[in-house]
């Protein structure tokens, strides 16, 4: 059985950071592209960042790019979001997801998936 537990989320004002974590189990992913989508109230679930398993590569929405810093953690099966200068556009669910396809930044593309947590961003 394959999980993710994401933590981290909150409610904060803009401005302000987070750091949502990602912790994976019962497989090794080493050479799964691991990934951050958001769902915004009343919108679709949306690409954030993505990561390749050794690191080397990441990929951003251009919303988030220069603000968001997508990282793999020591421990091989974590993966990290720091998100800083958030804007209550940042509001959403946040999902962890894992992909068997290299670069992978389409939702389709991706196999497992969290149960999200919330990041609230105040104005």
């Amino acid at each position: 059985q394959v999980q993710l537990v994401e933590s981290g989320g909150g409610l904060v004002q803009a401005g302000d950071s987070l750091r949502l974590s990602c912790a994976a189990s019962g497989r090794t992913f080493t050479s799964y592209t691991m990934g951050w989508f958001r769902r915004a109230p009343g919108k679709e679930r949306e690409f954030v960042a993505a990561i390749n398993w050794s690191g080397v590569r990441t990929y951003y929405a251009d919303s988030v790019k220069g603000r968001f810093t997508i990282s793999r953690g020591n421990v091989k099966n974590t993966v990290y979001l720091q998100m800083n200068s958030l804007k209550p556009e940042d509001t959403g669910v946040y999902y962890c997801a894992a992909s068997d396809f290299a670069g992978a930044t389409k939702e389709q593309t991706y196999n497992y998936w969290g149960q999200g947590t919330q990041v609230t961003v105040s104005s």
